[in-house]
């Protein structure tokens, strides 16, 4: 595995979101990854003494932008607000797409940018050698609701995320693995993965700890959304719709998300 240059700390807001703050060691300066509160993360710089460096934001939502103009009134209005080409434009300074590249002293490595649409159109991850922070677009066991996007984009952005190195940290955005490892248990009843991380993750969640981060390895051995090609899962969405088992990736992505949105 890849050792990460940095340090992520898991900022808990609202009912069950994430905002990623990240620093170096012998550095008071930081970054935070769609802040949208910003007391949290001011209660949590204040503490520690921290100076932002940066806002990254991965895509429009109130959850994962409604604390900017906070944080920049409290820390200094000409911080970046790194985000997509396409969306939060209202807060957005240094806009981003696929193929453009970071490179910020706290995470001490080049960062890459993805565009993952589905969850929203300009949906963006930002990806180092050693992590993804992918917002709501690929979830711990599960992904986001497609608001905005078509399962043929969602499923390619899927895709994009699941090639990256199975060592991969995925940092995403909200406590939803309990549940999202119940529908996985529906969909593959008798997957050991699944059963094996549903008790890890128990375990974590009794003694208050996030279930996050993943990895993409744990993700493809346990993810449903991620498991598009096994038969298994193929034969599971079969069922449920009552038709015939296929291999069309897209066409079995549309029916499991329609699936999930039921339960």
């Amino acid at each position: 595995m890849i050792k990460s240059p940095y340090n992520v700390t898991a900022i808990s807001a609202f009912n069950d979101n994430y905002i990623w703050l990240i620093t170096t060691e012998n550095s008071q300066q930081c970054l935070v990854v769609d802040p949208g509160d910003a007391k949290p993360v001011i209660d949590y710089l204040a503490k520690h003494q921290l100076e932002l460096e940066g806002i990254l934001i991965t895509h429009h939502h109130a959850d994962h932008v409604g604390g900017v103009a906070e944080l920049l009134a409290y820390a200094n209005e000409s911080i970046p607000v790194y985000g997509p080409v396409t969306e939060a434009q209202e807060v957005v300074t240094h806009p981003l797409k696929q193929g453009d590249k970071l490179t910020l002293a706290t995470l001490a490595t080049t960062c890459d940018v993805l565009d993952i649409p589905g969850h929203t159109l300009g949906h963006i991850a930002y990806v180092t050698p050693s992590s993804v922070f992918c917002g709501d677009t690929l979830f711990s066991a599960g992904c986001g609701r497609m608001f905005e996007g078509t399962p043929s984009m969602f499923q390619q952005s899927l895709a994009r995320l699941a090639a990256l190195p199975p060592e991969t940290e995925v940092y995403c955005a909200h406590e939803y693995t309990l549940a999202n490892l119940a529908f996985a248990k529906m969909v593959s009843p008798h997957c050991p993965a699944v059963e094996a991380r549903i008790t890890a993750v128990k375990a974590m969640r009794e003694q208050g700890s996030p279930s996050i981060p993943s990895t993409i390895a744990t993700e493809l051995a346990s993810n449903p959304f991620l498991r598009l090609n096994q038969p298994q899962v193929q034969q599971a969405i079969a069922k449920q719709f009552a038709t015939i088992a296929n291999q069309d990736e897209v066409d079995n992505f549309a029916k499991l998300r329609r699936w999930k949105d039921k339960c």
